[in-house]
């Protein structure tokens, strides 16, 4: 007699689950709060990793799905990466110290530190979409020619340029591009871009970019990009070139004067086959790279980008990707006035070395009269 409900609750459980798989991640975690059958059938791996696999494609990969799974599973890590990483603490202006006023020992702290964080331990997982549909999936383990001890790393700035370095399984080979079939508008040339800038706004509002950051020996995970565009540059430095800028910014107390970095990540489009019909309308991806910059408009430096990175993991997020926005426009303001005041203060050191000069000539006539 008891094996008939037993049968229907776990035929009831299926139908639950069916229902669960089907769910993005907000709405699956929503779903949880529901009833106690739901919360526990969220819990399942299976269902976090499908939706993993749906929000980043390049989490299908059998290395990817053991990163994961070693550095506390898939509902752990869209917890730590769907949300955006968001500031509110860029501090207001003031005339900052700048690097070249630092000793070496005060500017990149403790060496015994450095030593616990390795560019090894750092995995980037990259995901490209255009209007939902995939267009570049990539993965790439360590920071490419970096070590601690390398001269050559940690006195140059940060940078990683995806399309430079093979992947593990080395399947970097190919163009990455976009078509009208894809769903670009067609151009028929640059002049009628240049007015109406079609092409340039379809692809700044349809383009989404996810820059994962895992590392290993934290096992901590997170979202170093907006998803959606911050700003960008047409026709640079061509009137074919399109660039577009992504990024966070991130906390950086006590390893960068500024107490705050930007996480910069460009990404440049050339439009081909423009002119004609405009059918065949394409664009290539000739660049993907991401760089970390302070301030005062320089860029950090390697072994100080080590820090930098292992601190976002750990910094505020928030679904709202107002707040990402705010955060970016308070940092750029804020660069702003310091570019200003650095100006200022530059004409001002001027014109007293022009007073100095011209009361020395003076003493030198007085003298010689």
């Amino acid at each position: 007699m008891l094996a008939e409900p037993i049968t229907k609750m776990s035929n009831l459980n299926d139908i639950f689950y069916d229902i669960l798989r089907r769910l993005d991640g907000t709405t699956l975690a929503s779903a949880a709060c529901v009833c106690a059958a739901f919360k526990a059938i969220s819990k399942e791996e299976s269902l976090w990793e499908d939706v993993c696999s749906s929000m980043w494609p390049s989490t299908k990969r059998d290395d990817v799905k053991f990163l994961i799974s070693s550095t506390g599973g898939f509902k752990k890590f869209y917890a730590d990466c769907f949300p955006f990483i968001v500031n509110k603490n860029v501090p207001e202006f003031s005339y900052p110290e700048y690097p070249g006023e630092w000793t070496e020992a005060e500017y990149y702290g403790d060496y015994d530190e450095l030593e616990s964080v390795s560019p090894s331990d750092f995995v980037s997982i990259v995901d490209i979409k255009y209007k939902e549909k995939t267009i570049c999936s990539k993965v790439l383990w360590g920071i490419p020619n970096a070590s601690v001890h390398n001269g050559w790393f940690s006195d140059c700035p940060f940078r990683i340029d995806l399309f430079s370095y093979a992947s593990r399984d080395n399947d970097d080979a190919g163009e990455v591009t976009l078509s009208v079939s894809d769903g670009l508008p067609p151009v028929t040339s640059i002049e009628q871009e240049r007015k109406d800038g079609k092409l340039w706004q379809e692809l700044r509002d349809g383009i989404r970019l996810s820059w994962i950051i895992v590392n290993s020996k934290v096992k901590q995970a997170a979202n170093v990009s907006s998803w959606c565009a911050v700003d960008g540059q047409r026709h640079w430095p061509t009137s074919q070139d399109f660039v577009l800028h992504f990024g966070s910014i991130v906390p950086a107390k006590d390893i960068v004067p500024s107490q705050v970095v930007k996480c910069i990540i460009t990404m440049k489009f050339r439009a081909t086959h423009i002119e004609g019909s405009g059918t065949h309308t394409t664009l290539n991806l000739t660049e993907l790279c991401m760089k970390l910059g302070d301030m005062d408009g320089g860029h950090v430096k390697g072994r100080n980008s080590l820090f930098v990175l292992k601190e976002a993991l750990t910094c505020d997020r928030s679904k709202d990707h107002g707040l990402v926005l705010e955060s970016c426009r308070l940092y750029s303001r804020v660069q702003s006035e310091i570019k200003e005041e650095k100006i200022r203060h530059d004409n001002r050191v001027e014109g007293l070395h022009i007073l100095v000069g011209i009361a020395a000539f003076a003493l030198l006539c007085c003298y010689f009269l």
